[in-house]
């Protein structure tokens, strides 16, 4: 297979693993056709009017203020005389859409609407505004359908002044429009009122997660058919809100979503029982759909599952739960109509999810023959192990599976994406057998190899894979790789050659060591912190131009020390603008147009200025670090900061090492390897710098935070460029900060690359292959619930080692821009000189 070939198909291959997620986890289980079902006796209520309030946390609403008097006064005085309150415990992801949805339509976020950032709607879906009369709405016009009343928002943090403020016009609001109300219907008593939220909102304003700020939520309903204040004299809850909030003595009533809060009615035990079980009816239509489509397109489907909720079943519980009714047991027929739900949710999930395994199955077929296919691609072209060329021709192998599957999904009716995911195996495991050539010889003399030696590799190498997939979850594993790391010297022998320039990278593998271990959302601004990292880079700026000046590749002319001075003087004015923006915004003044028009001039040349300097090996590295330095600085909000000035060290040191291991050594690479003695130890480089690159990669992504949502990341980081909210703007901004760290090891690993003289094309596919068993450990990670920050985390995490292998292509290119052109027409352009 050629080249040209070779990338098509890599690429039509990883668009196809990266569109089957949606397909296998995110397909919508809202259905359509059910039979609506109606409670037989009449509401207690002829209108509701339902307030939202957005981002509202539970105890931002019921705790009193330091003088113990209320935050709502009114909203207090009605759950103390006229209603019924409580905490509601909303289901992630705690977004708007998902929260209004699950308060008007009674079902809990469709996870298709993932791929649009939950601010549309997939399929259609029936709501309560729908089954109404007449419905009036106002809020936010982004989704005005949901809103009712709207006020509070969430510019600003829950233990803000403008935050209390908000709240305090929420409830004069509410008592505005409750007065107005029972004026214009003449106080008939047939008004019900609901209060609540549709998520809360961390102590840092962000929502999206699980947090208990997040999702706990409050809830006051007063009116026609809800019941008044209970008094008690003791409740059991695990939290202490009752005594912080000085309730005590009034029942509190929590809610979950999807379940008919029985103890928030003021009406009979036989209108309570009706409604449970038309309630009942509702899901149990749902389910008999969704049984009904996936049979339709099943044959075999009786055999193969056995789920609860027959036909027989279900009219076995029906009967029983109308003789309750009929029989007054209400209570026992509320019970039985809970046990109809819980079992008609359970098989809900199992028919949605019916193709899930057999698809994923199929995926993950095609995942092992790919990368089976670039392991013997590797082999077959950067070794020397195979000795004759043997072309048999297996058509058949090829043609039979594939008619055999398309009989199989065509009587079966699938969709289109089904052939193509289920046919995909068949091509590349044609392929695979067709190259199995490549490893027979090596088999036939597998006992000449150093077995020891190679399972000691191959033992390293999963267990490398498996850190790398870990770090994607828990940060502090790669600390644990980098003290690994640091250690490295020591089994190399390279301290007894080189204890000085050991001795740096051990503690810069130690100092980058303790960023995987800070937190990630929701720390707070530390801007001397800022302050000090740029600091620190003006000094070592000094050192290193002194440096530079007394070895033999000093500067050649004047122009190279402006440029120089020049970086310097951006350094210092970034700490500057990063320091005075922060008081500014700290006094209400404002973001300076002084320092957004630095700001903006200092990203803007931070891309040209490397280009000006010497294509001196670490004189354009540095100048590299000090053009990139200058604007992450301005993007920093804390220890963050100091990150690329320590991961830039060590990747000098890096470079430094393993120059002096090649004058150690005498080595030089080759391009290729002989058996038997060299199919292991292709040589000291060769072993090392595929997992130390791999590594630093990961490291710089996760170094100080997740890139898998926006959660993670503090929209202060773009104080000194904008203030004004601009999704797109903002997002490219923080994209810009997770992308320098990577263009810093870029950097680097191009440069260890033309040290060593490593094959560009051995690298992509070695990194390919490390990218696809990672994606493949991510396809079976990926959740289709949870919160917004589960999922999206879930699913960042696969599309990032899928799209690995192609970003470093376009990061090596960009690296080598940088390290190797310059912008001056009088000089010839130089390459790295060391």
């Amino acid at each position: 297979m050629g080249i040209p070939v070779f990338i098509l198909a890599g690429l039509l291959v990883h668009f196809v693993f990266l569109a089957s997620i949606f397909d296998i986890y995110f397909s919508s289980p809202l259905v359509h056709g059910m039979t609506p079902q109606q409670t037989p006796l009449p509401p207690p209520a002829k209108r509701l009017v339902l307030f939202v309030a957005d981002g509202l946390r539970a105890d931002s609403l019921f705790e009193l203020n330091s003088n113990n008097t209320p935050q709502a006064p009114y909203l207090r005085a009605i759950l103390e005389n006229n209603g019924s309150w409580g905490i509601s415990h909303t289901r992630v992801p705690t977004e708007s859409r998902p929260g209004h949805v699950a308060l008007i339509a009674g079902f809990y976020e469709d996870v298709s609407a993932v791929a649009k950032g939950w601010k549309e709607n997939p399929v259609e879906f029936d709501s309560v505004f729908n089954e109404s009369k007449y419905t009036w709405s106002w809020g936010s016009p982004d989704i005005l359908p949901m809103f009712a009343k709207d006020t509070n928002g969430h510019a600003h943090r829950p233990y803000s002044k403008e935050y209390k403020e908000n709240i305090r016009k929420v409830d004069e609001g509410v008592k505005e429009i409750v007065s107005m109300l029972e004026s214009f219907y003449g106080n008939d008593g047939k008004t019900a009122y609901i209060l609540t939220s549709d998520h809360g909102m961390t102590d840092w304003g962000s929502h999206g997660a699980g947090h208990p700020s997040e999702t706990l939520t409050p809830l006051i309903a007063w009116g026609a058919g809800v019941n008044y204040p209970q008094k008690v004299t003791s409740q059991l809850f695990e939290d202490n809100f009752l005594k912080e909030w000085k309730l005590e003595n009034l029942k509190r009533m929590d809610v979950n979503q999807g379940t008919l809060p029985l103890e928030y009615l003021n009406n009979s035990n036989h209108f309570k029982a009706e409604s449970m079980f038309t309630n009942a009816l509702q899901v149990l239509e749902q389910f008999k759909v969704t049984k009904h489509m996936v049979k339709k397109k099943n044959m075999s489907l009786k055999k193969i599952i056995a789920v609860p909720l027959s036909d027989s079943e279900q009219i076995n519980f029906l009967k029983k739960a109308r003789v309750y009714i009929q029989q007054q047991k209400y209570n026992e027929a509320v019970s039985l109509c809970k046990t109809l739900i819980n079992l008609a949710l359970e098989g809900l999930s199992y028919y949605h999810t019916y193709d899930r395994l057999f698809l994923g199955l199929s995926i993950a077929l095609s995942f092992v023959g790919w990368t089976t296919y670039v392991i013997l691609v590797i082999i077959k072209t950067h070794t020397n192990l195979i000795k004759a060329t043997r072309n048999n021709n297996k058509h058949l192998l090829c043609c039979c599976p594939s008619i055999c599957l398309s009989f199989f999904l065509l009587i079966q009716t699938s969709p289109w994406t089904y052939y193509v995911y289920c046919l995909l195996p068949v091509p590349i495991w044609y392929a695979v057998v067709r190259e199995l050539r490549v490893i027979q010889d090596p088999a036939a003399n597998l006992w000449s190899f150093p077995i020891g030696q190679s399972l000691g590799f191959l033992l390293i190498c999963i267990l490398g894979i498996e850190l790398l997939v870990f770090s994607f979850f828990y940060r502090s594993t790669l600390t644990v790789g980098l003290l690994v790391f640091a250690g490295w010297p020591v089994i190399t022998q390279l301290w007894i050659q080189a204890k000085r320039t050991t001795l740096i990278w051990t503690l810069l593998c130690v100092l980058l060591a303790v960023f995987p271990l800070m937190p990630v959302v929701g720390r707070e601004p530390n801007i001397p912190l800022v302050v000090a990292a740029g600091l620190t880079t003006l000094l070592i700026s000094c050192f290193s131009l002194a440096s530079f000046s007394r070895s033999k590749n000093k500067y050649q002319s004047k122009e190279d020390l402006k440029v120089y001075f020049y970086q310097m003087f951006s350094i210092a004015l970034s700490t500057y603008v990063v320091s005075s923006t922060h008081n500014s915004l700290k006094n209400k003044q404002g973001l300076p147009v002084f320092n957004q028009i630095i700001s903006w001039t200092t990203l803007a040349s931070s891309s040209a200025l490397p280009l000006l300097s010497p294509t001196l090996l670490f004189q354009r590295l540095f100048s590299i670090l000090l053009s990139l330095m200058a604007t992450y600085l301005l993007l920093s909000t804390g220890y963050e900061a100091l990150f690329p000035l320590v991961l830039s060290g060590l990747m000098l040191v890096w470079i430094q090492m393993e120059q002096e291991a090649l004058q150690h050594y005498g080595l030089s690479l080759k391009p290729k390897v002989t058996a038997p003695d060299s199919y292991i130890s292709l040589n000291y480089q060769k072993h090392l710098l595929f997992p130390l690159g791999v590594f630093f990669i990961v490291t710089a992504f996760f170094g100080t935070g997740n890139i898998a949502s926006v959660n993670s990341f503090d929209p202060a980081s773009v104080y000194c460029f904008l203030t004004v909210f601009s999704p797109f703007i903002m997002g490219g901004l923080l994209l810009l900060k997770v992308v320098i760290p990577f263009l810093l090891v870029s950097c680097a690993f191009e440069a260890v690359q033309v040290t060593t003289q490593l094959s560009s094309k051995s690298l992509f596919l070695i990194v390919l292959v490390i990218s696809d068993i990672m994606a493949l450990h991510f396809f079976f990670l990926v959740k289709d619930y949870g919160s917004w920050l589960d999922i999206g985390t879930s699913i960042s995490h696969y599309v990032l080692v899928m799209s690995l292998t192609i970003f470093m292509m376009l990061m090596n290119g960009l690296a080598q821009l940088l390290t190797t052109k310059r912008l001056e027409l009088s000089r010839r352009t130089k390459h790295h000189s060391t």
